[in-house]
């Protein structure tokens, strides 16, 4: 929010915020309240399309054990680790 320069929006009638699922919600809050204390009004959320997507797991993921300790299963290394040391 703090870089946003007033100028930018000079003249302007209507502003439109986006904002990722990754956005934290503070930083969109903090931007709302920036344009507000420069006059702008309070926003109004549009509902978007709603969304159903599932990301499957990579194969390589999908094959490892959960042993719980970072190893992969049948092994005895936690990743990154060099063999026999």
């Amino acid at each position: 929010a703090d870089d946003l320069k007033r100028e930018w929006l000079a003249g302007r009638q209507a502003i439109g915020v986006t904002a990722g699922a990754s956005a934290p919600e503070l930083l969109v809050q903090q931007v709302i309240e920036r344009l507000r204390s420069w006059g702008a009004q309070a926003p109004a959320e549009l509902p978007g399309q709603e969304e159903h997507v599932i990301f499957g797991l990579p194969r390589t993921l999908r094959t490892r054990g959960t042993a719980g300790d970072g190893t992969a299963a049948g092994t005895s290394n936690p990743p990154g680790s060099t063999s026999g040391s």
